[in-house]
C-alpha cells in the first residue's frame, strides 16, 4: 500500500425497531444489522470499500476536499467527538480512524 495516512470519521448508530442502523456522517455510507457489534463491523467494512472505490475512480481527493475530510500523516490519538446538540437516548456516536493510502504529489 505504500505510505499510510489516516482519516477520522464519525459513526452514528441508532436503534430502529429490532435493527441497528449505522451511518458514517462524512461519507454517507450506511448499513443495518440486528446487533450493535454487527452493524459496527459492517459499517467499518462499508467505509473501507467506499474509500477504495473513490481511490479506484480517482475521486478520493476531490470527495475528501468537498466533504472536509482531512488526511493526517500520523495516526490521531484523540478518540473523542464532541456533539453540540441533544441526541436521543437510542443514538450513539463513535469516532473511527481509517487508514488510507497517501496520494503522491507530482
Amino acid at each position: 500500500m505504500g505510505a499510510t495516512g489516516y482519516i477520522t470519521l464519525t459513526l452514528r448508530f441508532q436503534k430502529e425497531g429490532n435493527q441497528w442502523v449505522g451511518v458514517c456522517e462524512e461519507l454517507g455510507t450506511s448499513t443495518y444489522c440486528r446487533t450493535l457489534p454487527g452493524v459496527e463491523k459492517q459499517l467499518q467494512e462499508a467505509v473501507r470499500m467506499h474509500i477504495e472505490t473513490l481511490e479506484e475512480l480517482g475521486e478520493r481527493e476531490r470527495f475528501f476536499k468537498e466533504n472536509n475530510i482531512r488526511v493526517h500523516t500520523t495516526k490521531p490519538i484523540k478518540d473523542t467527538i464532541i456533539i453540540s446538540a441533544p441526541t436521543p437516548k437510542n443514538v450513539y456516536y463513535r469516532s473511527y480512524v481509517q487508514d488510507v493510502a497517501l496520494l503522491s504529489v507530482c
